[in-house]
């Protein structure tokens, strides 16, 4: 991206604070999402977790991909 069209500083900072504060959410869901892979659980469960898992490492991957972008265009 051109310095013209750079993201401008003062947008780029809040990005980056949502993008952490993003961050420490999604660990506090894949910490809960650990634990509770380690209780004994129905199968249903196991399934609910597991999409649970999924969800979370695709938001984790666009969290990662934005904090990326806002890096590279400011």
């Amino acid at each position: 991206m051109p310095a013209d069209q750079a993201i401008p500083q003062v947008q780029a900072a809040e990005i980056r604070r949502l993008v952490h504060d993003l961050s420490n959410a999604l660990e506090i869901v894949v910490q809960a999402n650990y634990l509770l892979g380690t209780a004994a659980l129905d199968d249903s469960a196991k399934q609910w977790t597991g999409l649970l898992d999924q969800g979370v490492r695709q938001a984790a991957e666009i969290n990662r991909a934005l904090r990326e972008y806002v890096r590279s265009n400011s």
